[in-house]
């Protein structure tokens, strides 16, 4: 097995299925709809707000990698959902749904042997495919996680 294909196995192993940490899809099986905006005590964000802020970061780093005409979201802002409003089934399907065919999109980028996995891009600060899939599994981790802890306070996770 050549180095590249073992490089790219295990990038999508932590990226889908988290190794250390829970998958995304672990962390919002089976979320209460009515919990999902809740906003424990103490903390800014709910459940949705961190699905909604994991899939907009998310697909700003698939955009980044696919070329150099890509705007960054405004940073906090717009990588932020306003907390306070209701959020419908329908808006968290689509948030799910977003994030798992983003995911996708993405780990298709790691596969695609055309591209080097080292080089940095054209664009940016010296940014590589590969810094931005470890830029994506730390981040979808360290939110995830998060995730767990707000349907642990309000009693909503079942381990």
């Amino acid at each position: 097995m050549d180095n590249r294909k073992i490089i790219v196995d295990e990038l999508t192993a932590l990226i889908e299925k988290g190794n250390a940490h829970a998958s995304f899809e672990d962390a919002v099986a089976g979320v209460s709809l009515d919990l999902i905006a809740k906003v424990p005590e103490g903390l800014p964000y709910g459940v949705w707000h961190m699905a909604e802020h994991l899939r907009i970061a998310q697909w700003d780093i698939l955009e980044f990698c696919l070329g150099p005409n890509h705007e960054s979201p405004k940073w906090p802002d717009e990588y932020w959902p306003e907390v306070g409003e209701e959020v419908t089934k329908e808006q968290w399907e689509a948030t799910v749904s977003a994030f798992k065919r983003d995911r996708a999109s993405f780990l298709e980028l790691l596969k695609d042997e055309k591209r080097d996995l080292f080089a940095p891009f054209e664009y940016g600060d010296g940014q590589s495919l590969f810094r931005e899939a470890l830029l994506l599994a730390d981040h979808n981790s360290y939110h995830l996680g998060e995730i767990i802890v707000i349907r642990r306070l309000l009693g909503d996770w079942k381990s």
